[in-house]
C-alpha cells in the first residue's frame, strides 16, 4: 500500500518545478500587489488550490494557519473571478492571501497538473520542497522550518513574499 501511495505521488508530481522558483507576480484579492521575488528573509509557501477541488477543502484550514505564521501566497487555479473566490472564502470562513490564476498560467509555470500543490521556496528563491495532493499542516510547517535552517542567505531580487 505504501509503495502504491508513493508511486501515485511521484506520478502526479512529475514535471513539477524544481530549482529556482518561477516568478509569481500578481495582486491579492484585497488589492495588495505581491511579488515572490520581493520577499526576503524566510521561506515562502506557494500553494495552488481550487474552489472546485474536494481535497483542497481538507487542507484549507491548515494553509490558513500556516499563512498566519509564515509568508504565504495561495493561488486559486481556474476558480472564477475575484467575487466568486471571495464568496468561497467567506462561505468557508477563510482569510487567505489569494492570487487568481484564471487561465492556469502560473500553475503551468510551476508544472502543476493537480491541486492542491504546495511549493516551499527558501530565502534564496530555490524550491526546496514540492507536494502534490493532500499534505498535512504539520508536514508543511516542518518543510518550512527545514528550509529556513538550510538555505543560503537571499540574494537581491530573490526570496520571500511581500507586498510592494
Amino acid at each position: 500500500m505504501i509503495a502504491l501511495v508513493l508511486g501515485a505521488r511521484a506520478f502526479v508530481s512529475r514535471g513539477a518545478a524544481t530549482g529556482p522558483a518561477p516568478p509569481v507576480e500578481g495582486v491579492f484579492l484585497d488589492g495588495t500587489p505581491v511579488s515572490l521575488g520581493a520577499l526576503r528573509g524566510s521561506p515562502v509557501l506557494v500553494h495552488f488550490w481550487a474552489t472546485w477541488c474536494p481535497v483542497c477543502r481538507f487542507t484549507d484550514a491548515g494553509i490558513q494557519a500556516i499563512a498566519e505564521d509564515h509568508q504565504t501566497i495561495t493561488i486559486a487555479l481556474q476558480s472564477g473571478d475575484a467575487e466568486a473566490v471571495g464568496e468561497y472564502l467567506r462561505e468557508q470562513g477563510l482569510q487567505l492571501p489569494v492570487v487568481l490564476d484564471p487561465h492556469g498560467g502560473l500553475a503551468a509555470s510551476y508544472g502543476v497538473r493537480g491541486v492542491p500543490a504546495s511549493f516551499v521556496v527558501d530565502a534564496a528563491g530555490q524550491i526546496r520542497f514540492r507536494e502534490v495532493g493532500y499534505t498535512t499542516e504539520l508536514g508543511l510547517r516542518a518543510r518550512l522550518w527545514w528550509s529556513g535552517l538550510h538555505a543560503p542567505a537571499a540574494s537581491p531580487g530573490q526570496g520571500s513574499v511581500q507586498a510592494r
